[in-house]
């Protein structure tokens, strides 16, 4: 006998995340963990001691759903200079449960059943559901390589008259790429040409290279009221297991993105947002720190994966490098990039993730897979040596 008590067809549209599967999988097979995207470091001591003295002092209730007052209002203060309009701090920002429900807020706050959603691939694999959950379809745009530039043409094609939002991420994963101010005004004309909504994940923004700098595409005089800028500090400061994001969103979204986030998180943990005060706190020579870290681990390995016989261009901004494996001995072996990547986690001893993971058009992908350096020195160096020994 037939029943309706079966899982929503919304979800048969949605596969687990291949990234946290990669993270299971290496934790099963004592694998060096450089698929998913968390530091292996401590975070600066003073964000662990802000988090610490807020639980003792009492912030343990819920606080404003939009974000607690006094991070609100340095976030104000960050965007009214990155984006160069009246960012006003109980109106047009909003603490989520990280860019994750950032995301998934902002899409059911803007686009309707049917709405078609564009998304550039490769993407990060939160990006599909995210669309789905509104009911919404994603449509697929690829960066082409090896360059990965905007492809606006092709992005100009897409568009239907049911396309209501495009969906950007930059700086990018799993590419690295930087768009330029070129690359995002020739975008901008097309949001504003076809009257479309854009949402740009700009979780990196302060993990660039080579003297690059992220600059938010909101700031456009074009785009400033029909974007919303999603942002966090998991990457930023080394917490991403505290599950910090925000939205900045102009006043013709921002009263369905309050209404959305209310329901789905009430809001995010308080003892925490009062924590992120103190690393919203400090000084620029952080960030520049930051960089530079970064800018090292970066070189150790490309300088690895160049060694090895990987391809692979370094990254302009994130912490993540995506490689061609095409032309090492061990590709013969498999027959895409998702068994590659297991093999590698399985028997090298070294967790990535499956290029083609990344794309919901067939057969992209399927020769790269992507590694993360956001580890210690020696974590890099230590994948270092079980790669040699098996690739070498």
């Amino acid at each position: 006998m037939s029943s309706r008590l079966v899982g929503a067809r919304r979800t048969d549209l949605m596969r687990e995340s291949v990234i946290r599967d990669m993270t299971r999988l290496a934790i099963a097979h004592g694998a060096i963990n450089l698929s998913q995207g968390y530091p292996d470091f401590p975070p600066p001591p003073v964000i662990v001691e802000a988090a610490k003295a807020a639980i003792d002092g009492g912030e343990n209730q819920y606080t404003n759903p939009w974000g607690y007052p006094p991070l609100l209002e340095r976030l104000a203060e960050r965007y009214r200079a990155e984006l160069g309009w009246e960012v006003d701090a109980g109106r047009h920002v909003t603490v989520t449960c990280g860019v994750t429900e950032g995301l998934a807020s902002a899409m059911l706050a803007i686009v309707e059943p049917g709405d078609e959603v564009i998304v550039l691939e490769p993407a990060h694999d939160n990006y599909w559901p995210s669309v789905r959950m509104a009911d919404a379809v994603p449509v697929a745009v690829a960066l082409r390589r090896p360059d990965h530039r905007l492809p606006i043409e092709d992005i100009a094609a897409a568009i239907t008259p049911r396309t209501k939002a495009i969906l950007l991420n930059t700086p990018h994963n799993p590419t690295g790429r930087v768009f330029d101010d070129g690359e995002i005004a020739a975008l901008a004309d097309l949001v504003v040409a076809h009257d479309l909504a854009l949402v740009t994940d700009e979780i990196y923004d302060r993990i660039t290279f080579d003297g690059l700098v992220h600059r938010s595409p909101g700031r456009l005089d074009a785009l400033r009221d029909r974007t919303i800028t999603l942002s966090g500090l998991g990457k930023t400061f080394s917490v991403t297991g505290w599950r910090l994001g925000y939205m900045i969103a102009p006043d013709r979204f921002a009263d369905a993105v309050h209404r959305i986030h209310d329901f789905v998180t009430i809001c995010a943990p308080t003892p925490l947002q009062a924590a992120a005060c103190a690393a919203m706190d400090l000084p620029e020579s952080y960030y520049e720190g930051l960089r530079a870290d970064y800018a090292e681990r970066r070189a150790v390995l490309v300088e690895l994966l160049r060694g090895l016989g990987f391809e692979v261009a370094p990254p302009e901004g994130a912490y993540y490098a995506l490689a061609d494996f095409r032309a090492l001995p061990a590709a013969a072996g498999h027959r895409d990039a998702t068994s590659f990547a297991r093999w590698m986690t399985t028997d090298v001893g070294v967790a990535v993730v499956a290029g083609d993971a990344a794309y919901s058009i067939p057969g992209l992908g399927v020769d790269q897979v992507r590694f993360a350096f956001c580890k210690k020195l020696e974590t890099l160096h230590a994948a270092a040596e079980r790669m040699r020994a098996a690739l070498g």
